[in-house]
């Protein structure tokens, strides 16, 4: 059987354009709308994605405050409330960043309007970026009004303004390729909440958030350590407070690792249409 020369050279030709523009040329056009989209997507319920988590956070501060905040010692050097304000920031910053991806990637399988985003001509990467625009975006907004309102109601400045940019940075990165993996694998709305409730809560709220793990036994203070929300919340602190219990350089190696794992995970899930296909 014979092949047309001239279809062969065009299909070749064919195929090294697209891979130029897949792997030399940024669909700027695309990925600039799709994190705009992403980011449209919060801001247009901002009261419930802006204003709830400020409630939510005050809360917290109020029931320690009152439980607590008077009777108890200072924890590294700092009154109670100023040492669990950081990590609920922090807290708040990576539920929202890990909802933000995961709710908008979920809702679009389940309604079966996923095909929108995965026709345009978005490379793999584009896509990852474009969907952690909104996670960071949503985060950056989030953490800001938490660290007015701790400002205004508390007195608490920032001691090391690029740490504390850098951590939420990385933790609404990393939570939101968490919230990718999840939707990915998630087909029911049921089964996203599953993965919130036995793994992003229990990561949340056993990382030292209401404590410093120096007063756990030993062989929970070592788990603690594999665990990479620990060392957003511990960093979180060290920029709001200038104090920590790890080095700020050793979190920052630990959650780039757990972060690169994440990202490349979500990167090839797109790739090959893991889940998305049908």
């Amino acid at each position: 059987m014979s092949v047309d020369p001239i279809s062969e050279k065009t299909g070749a030709e064919t195929a090294r354009t697209m891979g130029v523009r897949r792997f030399g040329r940024v669909n700027w056009l695309g990925l600039a709308s799709l994190c705009w989209r992403e980011n449209r997507r919060f801001l247009s319920v901002w009261q419930q994605t802006v204003l709830a988590p400020l409630i939510t956070a005050g809360l917290f501060l109020v029931v320690f405050a009152l439980a607590f905040g008077q009777g108890r010692a200072d924890i590294m050097g700092v009154p109670f409330l100023n040492f669990l304000a950081p990590g609920i920031l922090m807290m708040t910053v990576i539920q929202n960043a890990f909802a933000n991806t995961s709710s908008s990637l979920v809702v679009a399988k389940v309604q079966g309007n996923i095909v929108d985003t995965l026709m345009p001509p978005l490379a793999p990467w584009e896509l990852v970026v474009g969907y952690l625009a909104g996670a960071i975006g949503r985060s950056l907004i989030v953490s800001v009004v938490i660290a007015l309102g701790m400002f205004v109601a508390m007195g608490q400045g920032v001691a090391h303004p690029v740490w504390a940019l850098v951590w939420m940075v990385m933790g609404a990165m990393l939570m939101g390729g968490l919230g990718l993996i999840a939707s990915i694998l998630a087909n029911k709305f049921d089964q996203m909440a599953a993965f919130t409730n036995f793994v992003i809560t229990p990561l949340s709220f056993l990382s030292g958030t209401f404590y410093s793990v120096e007063v756990l036994p030993p062989f929970f203070r070592s788990l603690s350590h594999w665990n990479p929300v620990f060392y957003l919340i511990d960093g979180a602190r060290y920029g709001i407070l200038g104090v920590s219990d790890a080095s700020p350089w050793q979190g920052l190696w630990v959650v780039t690792v757990w972060l690169a794992l994440v990202l490349g995970v979500s990167w090839y899930w797109f790739r090959i249409g893991f889940r998305l296909k049908a």
